[in-house]
């Protein structure tokens, strides 16, 4: 499956997961499942692999006995709307990063592995910033 294929069914999976979870009260998830025709394995499925990927990101990726110095992390909100589905895979944390952005006080070590998506969001919030 290429990547443009990937990130349409995750934007789908995410659109079908929060209206899921929207759902009215006193409406199982089971029965708005049935009732919107959506398979409920893979309604799981999807809903476990964006609750990992949630987890993730909100583990530290450098410490300070890594690197040796202060670093410190600011947390970027993104409007699903106004920005593409990236996908993020986690890599191992690294200590010499090939790029550094330094804007308004703010530096950003970047990696070789870092996708196009992630750079580009990281730069348009940065911009705001």
């Amino acid at each position: 499956m290429d990547q443009t294929t990937h990130d349409v069914r995750r934007a789908n999976w995410l659109t079908v997961i929060t209206r899921c979870q929207g759902r009215p009260e006193g409406v199982s998830a089971e029965q708005w499942l049935s009732d919107n025709g959506v398979n409920e394995k893979s309604y799981y499925y999807w809903l476990r692999k964006f609750r990992k990927e949630a987890y993730e990101q909100m583990q530290p990726m450098v410490t300070r006995e890594q690197t040796g110095t202060d670093i410190t992390f600011a947390e970027l909100t993104i409007l699903e709307k106004t920005v593409p589905a990236c996908t993020v895979s986690p890599t191992e944390p690294y200590e010499n990063p090939v790029a550094v952005i330094r804007y308004n006080g703010l530096t950003i070590g970047i990696s070789n592995e870092i996708s196009d998506c992630l750079l580009s969001r990281i730069l348009k919030e940065v911009s705001h910033a």
